[in-house]
């Protein structure tokens, strides 16, 4: 993964234009804003309000701070970096019809301004903005740090997953063909969790292997940390068919959730040990 090129070391968020990466709108200390829900469309449009604290704008945002309260202000769509403490990107967000409405000195040293923007963002949910703080500080280290997760935490903790996978498991070959991997299956509650548990088992602590039924399926297809055709052997299993039995239309007929999961899985190669 790249670094920002621009001096980022220490900053947590960069933003660019999504038109050109050579319109580069600088650097925030914090979005404040960004990983809250997002508004309900019918009373504010569906657009979050975002405070960039510590900012020194440049480029298309830095355009827009004369305009505040004009059409003008809008400065664009942009993708909203994630950087280490080394201004190494970790993952990005686009963010869309991004509008200057407040623009105030900054506290954090002379010279930065504290922005406050709407935007559109779809892909900041809720509950990430832990999960990114753990891969930010290394802290990512142990598996079953999901395990205490709330039903929709897990879901966010999922997204940070592939949306770091580039950063986490840079230079990372897949596992040759063969390789056994251990599902443990106590934890396994729902959906979410059992992606929450095979990415671990595939790829490590806060690993990514699918956050749905088609992504598992993408994921076997090889790239994403396995390759087939390799053994899996799934622990508590009986647990955890008792609680996907949540039963799904496929074709002609219906089969559950746990049932449908072992069909990709073994139509794709991979030979399952239930235990």
């Amino acid at each position: 993964m790249r670094t920002s090129g621009r001096g980022g070391a220490g900053k947590k968020y960069a933003l660019t234009s999504d038109e050109a990466d050579s319109d580069f709108w600088g650097f925030a200390h914090e979005a404040e804003g960004i990983f809250t829900p997002r508004p309900d469309e019918r009373e504010e449009g569906g657009a979050r309000r975002v405070r960039l604290e510590g900012c020194l704008p440049q480029g298309g945002l830095l355009k827009s701070l004369d305009h505040v309260g004009g059409r003008r202000a809008r400065a664009g769509n942009a993708w909203l970096t994630l950087l280490d403490g080394d201004g190494v990107t970790m993952g990005s967000y686009f963010v869309g019809e991004v509008t200057v409405v407040h623009v105030e000195p900054s506290p954090d040293a002379a010279g930065l301004v504290d922005l406050t923007v709407t935007l559109w963002c779809a892909d900041a949910l809720p509950g990430s903005e832990r999960v990114w703080d753990l891969v930010r500080t290394g802290h990512l280290n142990r598996t079953g740090m999901w395990h205490d997760l709330a039903p929709a935490d897990r879901h966010a903790w999922l997204s940070v997953a592939l949306w770091s996978r580039g950063y986490r498991h840079r230079e990372r070959p897949d596992a040759p063909a063969g390789q056994m991997f251990t599902l443990d299956g106590r934890h396994i509650t729902d959906e979410n969790s059992f992606y929450c548990a095979i990415g671990e088992a595939v790829n490590g602590p806060g690993g990514y292997f699918g956050w749905n039924l088609d992504a598992l399926d993408d994921c076997l297809r090889g790239g994403w940390g396995a390759t087939t055709p390799f053994t899996l052997r799934w622990n508590s299993s009986a647990d955890a068919r008792a609680r996907l039995a949540e039963r799904l239309p496929v074709s002609n007929r219906e089969t559950t959730v746990f049932d449908l999961i072992l069909e990709i899985l073994e139509e794709r190669g991979v030979s399952v040990i239930l235990h």
